[in-house]
């Protein structure tokens, strides 16, 4: 579904990433973990056009979209979750919902809308309540919600449990694994990486703008190197 080849990207003169290349299939959990600074949330908004590349290739289902503005590539099926959440805490939490949509002119939206309530109960009870008065966790399934009113093909999630209580962190585990059974294909971010590996299809360990580790999340779960780096065992 997603093939990045070779991608490097700059801030001004300094190159954040350094030919970077990763796939993720269609149906797949794939997790990006590596240490603050390591290039992974670059790399998700350089995906997701947020951040220009300098040169490579993003292909998505077998189109290039590297040169694409960002709205193009949301139209196409690839919707971003920012970190630290950035929902629009002036507006409620339907209105932060229905802004998800923008891009879309089907019919199917109030169906969808429906769909985020039922994912996420909270919300619903909440729906004409502002944004800003929502909990952290309440936020973050905000997030993901007005991401999937672009009805996306491709998740890109990055870093969803940070600062959230441990249940939280739960529940947002078992959203993604749900998702996943309805078709929706998934690339994560994550500093949890205890809970991103336990339900990652695959995993790429990412150190100073360079892919230095991949496999399977139970591959790299049971690593040395990950062990010691990443999960302090």
């Amino acid at each position: 579904m997603l093939k990045v080849d070779n991608l490097t990207s700059r801030y001004g003169r300094i190159e954040a990433l350094h030919g970077v290349s990763l796939d993720v299939a269609a149906g797949e959990i794939v997790v990006l973990i590596g240490s603050n600074g390591a290039g992974k949330t670059t790399l998700l908004r350089t995906i997701s056009g947020v951040h220009p590349i300098t040169d490579g290739q993003i292909i998505f289902e077998s189109t290039r979209i590297d040169r694409a503005p960002p709205h193009a590539r949301v139209a196409r099926g690839l919707a971003q979750v920012p970190e630290g959440r950035q929902v629009f805490v002036p507006l409620t939490v339907e209105d932060n919902l229905k802004l998800g949509a923008y891009c879309r002119r089907d019919a199917d939206v109030p169906r969808d809308l429906e769909r985020i309530y039922a994912l996420f109960p909270v919300l619903a009870e909440r729906s004409g309540q502002l944004a800003g008065g929502l909990s952290g966790g309440q936020q973050q399934m905000l997030a993901i919600g007005r991401a999937l009113m672009s009805a996306p093909r491709l998740l890109l999630l990055d870093e969803p449990s940070m600062g959230l209580a441990p249940v939280v962190v739960d529940q947002i585990a078992d959203t993604l694994l749900n998702l996943r059974k309805g078709g929706v294909t998934i690339l994560l971010v994550e500093q949890n990486v205890n809970a991103a590996l336990a339900i990652a299809d695959r995993a790429y360990v990412m150190e100073t703008g360079r892919i230095v580790l991949a496999g399977t999340g139970r591959t790299l779960a049971s690593d040395p190197r990950v062990r010691e780096t990443y999960l302090g065992l």
